[in-house]
């Protein structure tokens, strides 16, 4: 089986990121422990034309037992005309956290993806992604039409490992949710 969450930090960390990327990356070993053990009910609920909402209520489960809140609208800033409200957010300390979202149709399409990466650079108490996206959508045949895992684990990848490429994000973890093929109705 292919892995399923990849793991992106910024190349230099400061002895507190240091810290703060321990209880990050075990909040996200949870989540990818979570998608694991519930592929089958999302399998169910992912298919041709379903809403994100649906995909959403079954990440949340986990994502609010452990701390998340939902639909939070972040701290504003001056000089940006903006009113994020992530999926989840998870606050971490004063000042830092924890940006969850979960994508369906539209995470390449639409760059939602990358719209999800911005919100994070931008928010004054967010550093960390969760991006939880398909590893494949279905057409109305039951056959992959893309493949948003890949694509968003490459894009995503172009801002870090090197010093200059990078934004005002620590840390970003993405995760397929759902089978990597399509399951018969």
């Amino acid at each position: 089986m292919p892995d399923r969450h990849a793991r992106f930090v910024r190349s230099a960390l400061t002895g507190s990121e240091a810290d703060e990327m321990g209880v990050v990356d075990e909040l996200a070993q949870r989540l990818r422990r979570h998608l694991e053990e519930r592929r089958d009910a999302i399998d169910r609920v992912h298919v041709h034309r379903a809403s994100s909402s649906a995909v959403q209520a079954v990440v949340s489960e986990l994502v609010r037992e452990i701390g998340f809140d939902e639909e939070v609208v972040l701290t504003p800033q001056d000089g940006f005309v903006t009113r994020a409200r992530p999926d989840f957010v998870f606050p971490l300390a004063q000042g830092r956290g924890i940006i969850a979202e979960v994508e369906r149709g539209g995470t390449t399409a639409n760059n939602h993806d990358l719209k999800d990466f911005w919100k994070v650079h931008i928010a004054q108490d967010a550093q960390h992604l969760f991006l939880v996206v398909p590893a494949a959508n279905w057409n109305e045949a039951g056959q992959a039409r893309e493949r948003p895992f890949a694509r968003v684990t490459h894009r995503l990848a172009a801002f870090f490992g090197d010093p200059r490429r990078e934004v005002d994000v620590l840390s970003a973890h993405v995760f397929a949710y759902g089978s990597d093929a399509p399951i018969p109705r």
